[in-house]
C-alpha cells in the first residue's frame, strides 16, 4: 500500500514538473507555427466526422427518451428548451470530451511512446532540435483551441438532431423550435460550458504527452501508454467537471 501510494505521488510529482516545463516553452520562442497548425488539422479537423455522429445520435436520443416524461405533465412544449440546455449545459461538452480523449489521446499517447522507444526524440535532442516544443507543446495547444471549436460544432449538430427527435412523434417547425431553444439558454448556460472545455483540451493532451514522453522501453510501453493517457485523460474530465460544476453554481447561481 505504502508503494502504491509513493508511486502515485511520485507520478503526480513528474506530471507537475511536465506541465510546469510546458508554461516555460509556450511562450518562448522558436514557435512551430507550421507543425501547430498540421496538428489543428489532424486533432480538429478529423475528429470532427465522429464528434459530429455522436452529437446527432445524442439529440436524438435525448429527445426520443425524454418526451414521454415531458407528454405524462402535458409539458412537450418545454422539450426543446430542456433538451437543448441539457446539451449545451453538460452533456455536449463532456460527451465531446470523452471522444476526444479516447481518439486524440490515445493517438498522442501510442505517437510519441513510440517516438521514445524508437529513440526519435533522443534523435531529435542529438540534431539540435528541442523535442518538447516541436512535438508536446504544438500538439497541447492544438488540443486546447480545437475541443472548444468541437464542442460548439458537436453541441449545433446535436440541436439539430434533437430537432429531428421532435419531430418524429409531432410537428414542430424550425423557427419555433430555435425560438423555444433560445429563449431558454441564457449566457450562464453557454460561457462556463464553453470556458471548462479549454480545460478539458489541456488536460487530455498534457497527459496524453506526459505518458507519452515518458514511456517505458519496448513495445509494451506504447500499448500502456495509450491505454493510460485514455484512463486518466477521462478521469481528469470528470474531476474538472466537477469543480466547474461547483464554481458555475458559487456565481452563476442567483
Amino acid at each position: 500500500m505504502v508503494a502504491v501510494v509513493n508511486s502515485f505521488l511520485e507520478e503526480l510529482a513528474n506530471l507537475y514538473l511536465f506541465v510546469i516545463r510546458f508554461f516555460k516553452e509556450v511562450f518562448t520562442p522558436r514557435y512551430e507555427l507550421s507543425e501547430l497548425a498540421k496538428q489543428c488539422f489532424t486533432i480538429g479537423y478529423k475528429s470532427f466526422p465522429l464528434v459530429a455522429i455522436t452529437g446527432f445520435i445524442m439529440g436524438l436520443v435525448l429527445t426520443i427518451q425524454s418526451r414521454p416524461t415531458m407528454a405524462e405533465f402535458g409539458a412537450t412544449s418545454w422539450l426543446p428548451a430542456m433538451v437543448a440546455v441539457s446539451i449545451i449545459r453538460e452533456i455536449g461538452p463532456v460527451i465531446t470530451a470523452l471522444i476526444f480523449a479516447g481518439k486524440v489521446g490515445s493517438g498522442i499517447g501510442a505517437e510519441l511512446a513510440s517516438m521514445k522507444v524508437t529513440e526519435q526524440i533522443d534523435a531529435m535532442e542529438v540534431s539540435g532540435t528541442n523535442p518538447y516544443k516541436y512535438i508536446v507543446v504544438t500538439r497541447v495547444v492544438a488540443a486546447t483551441l480545437m475541443l472548444p471549436l468541437l464542442v460548439i460544432l458537436g453541441d449545433a449538430v446535436g440541436l439539430y438532431g434533437a430537432y429531428v427527435g421532435v419531430n418524429i412523434k409531432g410537428e414542430v417547425s424550425w423557427t419555433l423550435f430555435w425560438y423555444n431553444v433560445f429563449q431558454k439558454v441564457v449566457f450562464s448556460d453557454v460561457f462556463p460550458a464553453l470556458v471548462k472545455t479549454f480545460f478539458f483540451g489541456f488536460s487530455i493532451a498534457i497527459i496524453s504527452c506526459y505518458k507519452g514522453y515518458s514511456a517505458n522501453s519496448g513495445t509494451e510501453g506504447v500499448g500502456a501508454s495509450a491505454n493510460s493517457s485514455v484512463v486518466f485523460g477521462s478521469l481528469s474530465i470528470f474531476v474538472i467537471d466537477m469543480l466547474a460544476v461547483q464554481i458555475t453554481d458559487l456565481f452563476f447561481t442567483p
